[in-house]
């Protein structure tokens, strides 16, 4: 199989390609610079493999929840590439890269709820199990705050794992998981997981044409006003 895998949906950007097992990785930086260097990464790593667009399968992206500049330039890169290739298109869940990201560093890895920064004292967040044809979504991508996780209520005597790149930033709210049966482990949105989630979703026929892939938004809001900001500010200050 030969897939192309874009993933910026945080201030990591993330390009990676496989044709078999061969497999190459492009990563920088992310936000707001990701438009200015993303299809370079793109056609850079095609020239390493000897691929051209066309001989691709499918393209892949990171569709979100996460920061909407890079949920919006992911998708449109993806959308204006499979469109001039002809393409199907995998919009896959951020979420679950990162409970692929902990599956492949602990095998034993059934349950994973995935955890990602928000930003605004909040954090994107869905739960999901493992089964023979990829990751089953338990409860689906919402946002709220760090401190109001929704544990499924069977996981805490199962065994589960809080995968998460706010961890530094939320340690007190995310550290009550622990409590709760979890094991903790950090994680980031990466293209190289997207390749293996959407290797999965290729084969249960999940592909979608180019104007069929859009964005996947879990809130409207994208910043705080200069009041909000202030209040935060004076919270945190009080604290």
């Amino acid at each position: 199989m030969k897939l192309l895998a874009i993933e910026c949906s945080t201030d990591r950007l993330s390009v990676a390609l496989c044709q078999g097992d061969e497999r190459w990785l492009h990563q920088g930086a992310g936000g707001a610079q990701a438009s200015g260097t993303l299809i370079t990464a793109i056609m850079d790593l095609l020239v390493q493999a000897g691929l051209p667009l066309k001989a691709l399968d499918a393209i892949a992206f990171g569709r979100g929840p996460g920061a909407f500049t890079g949920l919006r330039t992911a998708c449109a890169v993806a959308q204006g590439l499979a469109l001039g290739a002809h393409l199907p298109v995998l919009p896959i869940d951020t979420l679950m890269l990162l409970a692929q990201a902990a599956k492949a560093a602990q095998s034993t890895t059934v349950r994973v709820m995935a955890v990602l920064d928000a930003r605004m004292g909040q954090v994107y967040v869905a739960a999901y199990e493992d089964s023979p044809q990829g990751w089953r979504c338990v409860q689906a991508p919402r946002v709220c705050q760090p401190e109001s996780l929704d544990i499924p209520p069977d996981w805490p005597a199962q065994g589960w794992v809080l995968a998460s790149n706010a961890m530094a930033l939320y340690p007190a709210a995310l550290a009550l998981a622990a409590h709760q049966g979890a094991t903790v482990f950090e994680a980031w949105p990466q293209a190289l997981c997207l390749l293996d989630v959407a290797a999965q979703a290729f084969a249960r026929g999940e592909t979608v044409t180019a104007a069929q892939a859009l964005p996947l938004y879990v809130r409207d809001k994208v910043a705080l006003t200069s009041a909000e900001r202030a209040a935060a500010n004076q919270a945190a200050s009080s604290t």
